[in-house]
């Protein structure tokens, strides 16, 4: 009996024994499945696959804590914090890891807001708490509040003393970066790393590496991070040795044969396009590659032009990975192989979201808008980059409506958009104006926290800009936490924008540092505004503070001085760009031309001649500038080079072709060109067209014809039309159409001047003073006042400007004694003033003295007592010079032997000494149309400006600055 009990406790405890071995192995199976789950769910979100995350998570019998966190994580890793919040609140908050992980993601987003609410709701934090929340305030600019934070914690580990070290550096505050650093009590590698990042982020490269090499003197060595922010220094000193000897501390401490180092070193040689070849010898001598290696090279040669390289890169890939396909199909796309693009993608059997955001990328760089869309139609998955990337094309194509219509789909999907698509759609509205629409997305930018972000305020302060609502500007800028150089930049292209200079420089003289943008605002804005002195005079601010131009800057200048018609100046910016090695490119070798041409130089051909490349606005600008000059045959001759060349011609091109048929009287010519706009190039007419004909017409005494040719037209006649017809009639004294146009005008601009004045003109002709009594009334009765007539020559670097009548100038006296002198030397010769330009009944006695002190008659005679005997001489005006002044000016030009070149508001007139050809047509007096300017050689004049320029380009402290800008002399060969 008692060995059956025995037996019996034996085998039941052999019972038990097995039921709890079997348990255990399925606890553990459970725990391990439970595990794997999680891992997949991770592996998903990474990939961007949230749908497919979220069906394993929906298929777990039982979930842990991690696998929670992992769809969450997965959710705010794809921008989508909405639906991690709905698990987040599903288990009551999860641990203090959920609502860390949920802190991140509303940050990514700039959902500052929420991301507060979340940690205010937690019940308890720890310092990874405390950090999250530090980082979202950082992420998204608002230091103010990290700092308040920061100072608030209970305790604080380095991570947390890292996370507003980062703020500072991000924000560009490195005066308190470096407080904060030297207070920090213990600081590790990426402390270390956040401060050379810093000051590479300023562009402090030297400081950055200055940080490098002192933590390595206190013994430290790097790791993978801290090396590649050290490269990215070096990268910014562009010091090739600087980087070799930082590939020896790699070799030495084993980092070199490290993939993700070798990788990074090979990303500083790619990023240069100058050191590609070097870039290639070293992918080439690596041991091992990884798949960003294979991705970088192949992103390099693309963005290096090479694109055949990076495709013999790719079909070397063992691998081909993801990566590498998504890098070739952006280089593809990069260099318009769009198709290719597009094949390559095809190939890929499940591409990622990354890969369909790159080919949609791809579309819109290219312009094909609509195969965009259709592609992102197709997307299984959409990211915020896809929102982003699809708002932001359609934003950059022109199609801001579009782009405002997505933002409303994304809203409706329950997505809020990310910071990318808020400043995409805040150019979209300052594209269409969008004042009122602009102003509900910013709210929207305020409800997820973005109000902060230095991205979505300068855009804001770009669109209240834009908008002419400067009040807003203001408010956004000022409120701003951090100022960056593109905040400053878009708040002072605001100012300018709606014309407040002033407080556009002073906003300039404030900035604590500028760059080329704020140079080139400025001066441009002093250019617009037509203060050539201001502009001037920043520019050579630049130089003081060892500043170059860049080209758009010179552009601008010459454009200045071409206006000014003052070529010496023009001649000193021309010698900077050879300096600078600018002359060759294009917009600047373009502006030359067009600056040469304006002042009446030879020289605008000769560059045009030296040109390698040119494009329709170098052919329209050397026709335009023949035009000007009354060079009809020449500009004809170069619209068939042009045709030659097989450059298609434009509606500016058929502009300046009859322009110059008109001042060349070459009717059938221009009736040809008015016909072939449409016959031959499908280009409609514009008023502009239309406009030329007319004068063409006109000129040649058919004024009848030009005036049925206005009636025939299948547009309305604007004011330039008109005024077309009655500068004809003026010419030739037609007072009965002149009437008719100028009533057509004065309906359309009762304001304008110029046209009483013509109208008057023709009326004072032909002795009708009681009109011309008429007229005067009909102005009184107006309000219009006439322009006065002012004419303005530069000798020895200063301008002076004369008015009709003027007694202001400093040797007023002399003028006028030199001026009647020539009066009575000139009647003697021939001259005979022409009184039918007197708009005053009065006898002809006081008509001739009224004529005798024309601004142009001053100007004349104030350069010849102001310049030496025989020097050429150049005037511009601002009205149409007047019969009178042109036979004056032309008999002064016998009498002196001098050249005299005067641009008036409509074209130029050369005289040349003793030869007095009339050419009829060409502007109706007789003038030589047949010469430009040419006052020496190009080579000797560009010389003789060189001490002034080199003047322009150094102070007592920067010779050797302006010595690493050797000079050029391509456009002297």
């Amino acid at each position: 009996m008692a060995c059956r009990l025995l037996l019996r406790r034996c085998l039941s405890a052999a019972a038990a024994s097995s039921a709890a071995a079997r348990f255990a192995v399925r606890h553990a199976h459970g725990e391990l499945e439970v595990s794997g789950c999680s891992a997949r769910i991770r592996d998903l979100g990474r990939l961007g696959r949230v749908g497919e995350a979220r069906e394993v998570f929906d298929a777990m019998p039982r979930r842990d804590i991690i696998a929670w966190n992992s769809m969450i994580s997965a959710y705010c890793h794809n921008g989508m914090p909405d639906a991690a919040r709905d698990l987040y609140d599903a288990i009551s908050g999860g641990n203090m890891r959920t609502g860390a992980i949920l802190l991140s993601g509303y940050g990514r987003l700039g959902r500052v807001l929420e991301a507060r609410r979340v940690f205010d709701g937690m019940l308890e934090r720890n310092t990874v708490a405390w950090n999250a929340m530090i980082s979202c305030y950082v992420q998204n600019g608002d230091i103010t509040m990290a700092r308040r934070l920061f100072d608030a914690m209970p305790s604080r580990d380095v991570s947390s003393w890292n996370s507003m070290l980062t703020g500072y550096c991000h924000s560009l505050q490195m005066v308190d970066a470096r407080n904060l650093f030297e207070k920090m009590p213990e600081r590790n590698l990426v402390s270390w790393t956040v401060m050379i990042s810093g000051y590479g982020r300023i562009e402090n490269h030297g400081k950055a590496w200055d940080i490098f090499c002192k933590m390595h003197r206190e013994g430290l060595l790097p790791d993978q991070s801290n090396f590649a922010s050290a490269l990215s220094a070096v990268k910014g000193l562009g010091n090739l040795d600087v980087l070799e000897s930082l590939r020896v501390l790699a070799l030495k401490t084993g980092f070199e044969r490290d993939v993700v180092i070798g990788t990074a070193i090979l990303n500083v040689y790619s990023r240069d396009t100058s050191v590609l070849d070097t870039a290639i010898k070293f992918f080439e001598s690596m041991i091992e590659r990884n798949e960003y290696t294979w991705s970088t090279m192949i992103a390099a040669l693309s963005h290096g032009g090479r694109i055949d390289a990076a495709i013999a890169v790719y079909e070397r890939d063992p691998v081909k990975s993801i990566a590498c396909r998504t890098a070739l199909i952006t280089g593809l796309a990069q260099c318009g192989r769009i198709d290719d693009a597009r094949n390559l993608f095809e190939q890929i059997p499940e591409p990622i979201v990354v890969s369909w955001n790159a080919l949609i990328t791809g579309y819109m760089q290219n312009g094909m808008v609509n195969e965009a869309k259709e592609l992102f139609d197709k997307m299984p998955f959409r990211n915020t980059i896809s929102w982003a990337g699809m708002i932001a094309g359609y934003a950059q194509n022109g199609r801001s409506e579009e782009a405002l219509g997505l933002l409303q789909e994304l809203h409706r999907s329950g997505m809020l958009p990310s910071l990318s698509s808020l400043t995409s759609i805040f150019f979209a509205c300052s594209n269409i104006v969008a004042l009122e629409t602009g102003t509900q997305v910013h709210s929207l930018a305020v409800k997820v926290g973005c109000q902060f972000n230095s991205f979505a305020c300068n855009a804001l302060i770009t669109m209240y800009g834009k908008c002419r609502n400067m009040e807003y500007a203001r408010q956004v800028f000022s409120r701003m936490v951090t100022k960056d150089i593109v905040s400053w930049n878009s708040f002072l292209a605001a100012l300018v924008q709606n014309d407040l200079l002033d407080e556009a420089r002073n906003t300039f003289d404030n900035m604590l540092s500028r760059d080329d943008v704020s140079w080139t605002t400025i001066i441009s804005a002093y250019a617009h505004a037509e203060q050539s002195n201001e502009a001037m005079g920043a520019f050579k601010t630049m130089f003081c503070e060892h500043e170059l131009p860049n080209s758009p800057i010179l552009t601008i200048l010459l454009g200045v001085c071409g206006s000014l018609g003052a070529s010496k100046i023009g001649q000193q910016i021309h010698t900077v760009a050879i300096k600078l090695g600018m002359d060759s490119e294009l917009i600047v070798a373009n502006a030359l031309i067009s600056m040469y041409f304006k002042c009446g130089c030879a020289d605008s051909r000769r560059i045009f001649d030296l040109m390698v490349e040119r494009d329709i606005f170098t052919w329209n600008t050397i026709i335009t500038g023949y035009a000007q000059h009354g060079l009809g045959r020449e500009a004809i001759k170069m619209y068939q080079h042009m045709e030659s060349a097989g450059v298609l011609p434009n509606e500016v091109t058929f502009v300046g072709l009859l322009n110059a048929c008109s001042h060349a009287g070459l009717v059938d010519e221009g009736w040809k060109f008015f016909k072939s706009m449409s016959q031959d190039y499908g280009l409609t007419p514009l008023p502009e067209h239309y406009a030329c004909m007319v004068d063409l017409l006109g000129r040649t005494g058919d004024v009848q014809g030009a005036e049925q040719f206005i009636y025939d037209m299948p547009i309305e006649p604007d004011t330039v039309i008109w005024s077309a017809l009655l500068g004809a009639c003026k010419i030739h004294k037609n007072a009965e159409i002149g009437k008719r146009a100028a009533e057509k005008l004065f309906r359309i601009e009762p304001s304008n001047a110029g046209n009483y004045v013509m109208l008057s003109n023709i009326y004072s002709s032909l002795g009708m003073w009681g009109e011309v009594a008429e007229v005067r009334k009909i102005m009184k009765q107006q309000g219009v006042i006439k322009e006065p007539g002012c004419s303005w020559t530069q000798i020895k670097d200063k301008m002076h400007s004369f008015v009709t009548g003027d007694k202001q100038h400093e040797q007023i006296e002399e003028i006028v004694a030199t001026l009647e002198e020539l009066y009575t030397l000139l009647k003697a010769t021939g001259y005979v003033p022409d009184t039918e330009f007197v708009l005053h009944d009065i006898d002809e006695e006081q008509k001739e003295s009224s004529l005798l002190y024309h601004s142009e008659k001053l100007a004349v005679a104030y350069c010849l007592l102001a310049t030496p005997k025989g020097m050429p001489i150049q005037i511009l005006k601002n009205l149409r010079i007047c019969g009178d002044c042109h036979t004056f000016i032309k008999f002064v030009s016998h009498v002196t032997k001098r050249q005299i070149d005067i641009r008036d508001g409509n074209r130029f007139h050369h005289f040349r000494n003793a030869v007095l050809i009339a050419h009829g047509l060409v502007c109706l007096y007789s003038c030589t149309p047949c010469q430009i300017r040419a006052v020496g050689d190009l080579n000797t004049r560009l010389q003789s400006h060189m001490v002034q320029a080199n003047e322009w380009m150094k102070t007592p402290t920067n010779d050797k600055y302006v010595s690493e800008f050797p000079l050029s002399l391509k456009i002297l060969s």
